[in-house]
């Protein structure tokens, strides 16, 4: 039976997740206490990812507060600039685009210049389907539903020297598409109960854990093996560090979120020096169908919690603030016009946030024209003019010091946006 790497780690990846036998084997465990402790790596350049999924209204996180036709499309859902009868403003950023009031953890990063928003950013492809739209946007190929690689998974096969088991990470229950592919990557959901061992019935503990380790041992896959070599290697170095003592830096608390734990463990990961190089982490909730609000609301919770969650993590890793630098990306954008129950539906263009000291900060990148029907795309939405592929590219190309940009998105050639220094 053939067996590749996305398949096999797709299906659960022996030790990643522990899922089904309550924690890590204990014959997994048994190695990892061994003297054989991998050392330190080097210090690398780390791309931290985040994925918006739902959809985030770039129209509302940052607001074309100018705009005549936004304000007549949105009669309850848009916002000013402007304080009134003590209702907090938007962030005027630059005369012309506000902040979201729940993203002002953002604000010092932007007027620090450590902070680029790009703007009107999406999927050449139109569907407004969740699911299309993510696989799209993680493979980087949004007009080929067979690529088996995700884009980041392809960057650190890019990135030309010996890489750790660490070397790609994503803190989620199971692996994103964007980390399918070829090279070795980790899906963790905690890195405590990354170490956790069997507990239950000991004698069933035991059964699991010799079929497991017969079946490491008997296997005819070269790859299956290696597979299994980088999560007990994984295994050896999270042994040695006591992960459920972390105390973040500079007495930073983060949310009690999901992607606010996510961020921290991935603090946790590039202080304790294991060849860390990509971070992804997720953030649920942005399909603000209905009762979306304005300073309150879905949107104002969800922003509040990525803005806050961000900040926290970049005021914790500051002595590693010229390696580190942080991406957000949403598979589309919602429509201009509000709809009857007080939200937005599947539109366009969204935007995103950039962070780093690599970065060209303090603006607000790419092409929003007035909102009038005649600019938008099929008369409903803001009209993408800016390709994702060109800041992904961009950034990661830049940060991570990859020269092949053709093979990391394969169907793309077109022009970079100027967000990175060079």
């Amino acid at each position: 039976m053939m067996i590749t790497r996305r398949g096999f780690i797709k299906a659960g990846g022996l030790t990643l997740l522990g899922a089904g036998l309550g924690g890590v084997p204990t014959f997994i465990a048994r190695a990892a206490g061994s003297d054989k402790i991998i050392a330190p790596y080097k210090r690398n350049k780390i791309l931290v990812c985040i994925f918006q999924r739902g959809a985030m209204d770039g129209l509302m996180a940052v607001t074309p507060f100018t705009d005549i036709y936004l304000k007549a499309a949105r009669p309850t859902l848009s916002m000013s600039a402007v304080k009134n009868n003590g209702i907090e403003p938007l962030i005027d950023l630059d005369g012309r685009f506000g902040l979201h009031p729940s993203l002002r953890a953002f604000e010092s990063l932007y007027r620090d210049n450590r902070m680029a928003i790009v703007h009107g950013m999406g999927s050449p492809n139109t569907t407004r389907s969740h699911f299309d739209a993510q696989d799209y946007m993680e493979s980087g190929t949004p007009f080929n539903k067979n690529t088996s690689s995700g884009w980041l998974n392809r960057a650190i096969g890019l990135t030309g020297h010996d890489a750790s088991p660490f070397q790609a990470v994503s803190i989620t229950s199971s692996m994103p598409r964007v980390l399918y592919g070829e090279h070795g990557a980790l899906a963790i959901k905690d890195l405590k109960d990354f170490t956790v061992q069997l507990k239950g019935n000991p004698a069933a503990a035991t059964t699991a854990a010799r079929s497991f380790e017969e079946l490491y041992d008997q296997t005819s896959s070269a790859l299956l093996k290696e597979t299994s070599k980088e999560s007990f290697d994984a295994v050896k170095i999270l042994q040695k560090a006591d992960v459920q003592k972390y105390t973040p830096a500079n007495n930073v608390q983060y949310p009690a979120s999901e992607l606010g734990n996510a961020l921290k463990q991935i603090a946790q990961l590039i202080k304790m020096d294991v060849g860390l190089e990509v971070a992804f982490a997720e953030s649920g909730g942005w399909d603000t169908h209905f009762a979306q609000g304005t300073h309150n609301g879905t949107f104002a919770r969800q922003a509040r919690d990525l803005s806050n969650s961000i900040a926290a993590f970049w005021n914790d890793v500051e002595v590693y603030h010229d390696d580190v630098t942080v991406m957000t990306m949403t598979e589309f954008g919602r429509t201009v016009k509000q709809n009857g129950t007080g939200g937005t539906d599947h539109g366009r263009a969204s935007c995103s946030f950039i962070i780093g000291n690599n970065v060209q900060g303090g603006k607000v990148y790419g092409t929003v024209n007035p909102l009038a029907t005649e600019n938008l795309e099929d008369g409903r939405d803001l009209a993408v003019t800016t390709d994702f592929r060109s800041v992904f590219s961009e950034v990661a190309a830049t940060h991570l010091r990859i020269t092949n940009k053709r093979e990391l998105f394969p169907e793309w050639n077109g022009p970079i946006t100027g967000i990175m220094r060079p």
